[in-house]
């Protein structure tokens, strides 16, 4: 290849870098910011409270009333309907006041910016998509309803905390003093949109360990978010997993997995929904932009496409992941006010043995 062709391909290459504002891997020292910062100030580092509003469909016993309603418009009249008359003698119609549009607004505590090691304390587009689609579910069927669920690398605990309004019981975890102490703060901010619907419990949960947990004397903060032996025997009984923006790099892919498949053993019917942005970064090996950290997450999936692998997984000794990406054309926007992108996939994954 000539170096004309090897100098113009790099430029193109830089060219596509500054347009699709991608970047090398950062240290772990250098600060990150996430798309999301709804409220938030100029120039602010964090903490700072942003108030997520979330739009609810009415209740399922109004939904025959409300489209009948509506059909007709704002006039309510019944056959046994008696009028008044106004001075013509013609009927005065009382017209139905409009109902007041049905919401909660969440308040979390998050960072703006954040290490690498801390992006927990941040909030992420993955993790609002995965809120409307717990949301969707939780408005449309009571699949959710009593569940025990988990929630792994929780971060602000958003998801979770919205879960918490069907579910039974909710194990919220993450890794590190920090981050915990903001999710447990973020719980506190908003007991009274599940108070008396669910037990939550802010855990820490570090990939890396063995599972069940043993118990260490570490860190004060560890003790209160360490697990007792009865939450890890109701863990086990736990049919939902759920999982938002925390594959970004390939060892922490790796761990995932790794505790993902002792979670689940024990349980075939386990199900874990994971949401997810692709991240591009420009690498010299490829002279290109790609996904790197997604093609290593796709490496563990099986796939209905994936006849050959599945042929030959069928017969192995090991169990597998087997994953179902979900449209997201089909899920609603419930959280307001932030742009889901074009790089945001929801999967729902399963393991099979």
């Amino acid at each position: 290849m000539s170096k004309t062709v090897g100098a113009t391909i790099l430029i193109d290459c830089m060219e596509r870098k500054v347009e699709e504002d991608v970047r090398q891997p950062l240290s772990s020292s250098e600060q990150v910011m996430s798309e999301v910062h709804l409220g938030c100030p100029p120039n602010h580092s964090g903490p700072h409270l942003s108030h997520f509003t979330i739009s609810l469909p009415l209740p399922h016993e109004n939904s025959t009333l409300r489209g009948n309603a509506d059909a007709v418009g704002d006039i309510s009249i019944s056959a046994s309907t008696s009028f008044d008359l106004d001075e013509d003698g013609d009927p005065i119609l009382t017209r139905r006041k409009k109902s007041p549009s049905h919401h909660l607004v969440l308040t979390i505590q998050h960072n703006i910016t954040s290490s690498i090691p801390k992006v927990g304390l941040q909030v992420w587009r993955a993790e609002l998509v995965l809120a409307d689609f717990v949301l969707h579910v939780m408005s449309m069927s009571s699949d959710f309803d009593k569940v025990v669920a988990l929630e792994l690398g929780a971060g602000t605990g958003l998801v979770g905390i919205l879960l918490a309004r069907a579910a039974k019981t909710v194990f919220i975890t993450d890794h590190g003093d920090e981050v915990l102490e903001n999710c447990d703060k973020n719980v506190d901010l908003n007991a009274e949109i599940f108070h008396g619907k669910a037990s939550v419990h802010v855990r820490e949960l570090d990939w890396k360990d063995s599972w069940p947990p043993q118990e260490t004397d570490t860190s004060p903060s560890k003790g209160r978010y360490s697990w007792t032996q009865s939450e890890t025997e109701e863990l086990k009984k736990a049919s939902l997993l759920l999982a938002a923006d925390v594959i970004y790099s390939d060892d922490l892919t790796d761990a995932f997995f790794s505790i993902l498949k002792k979670l689940m053993s024990d349980n075939p019917e386990k199900v874990l929904y994971l949401a997810m942005e692709k991240r591009y970064n420009f690498t010299l090996d490829d002279l290109d932009v790609v996904a790197n950290g997604y093609s290593h997450f796709r490496s563990y999936l099986i796939t209905e496409k994936d006849d050959a692998r599945c042929n030959l997984l069928d017969s192995a000794s090991e169990p597998f992941f087997v994953g179902e990406q979900i449209d997201l054309r089909c899920i609603p926007c419930y959280v307001r006010d932030y742009n889901r992108g074009n790089d945001v996939e929801l999967w729902k994954i399963k393991l099979k043995s």
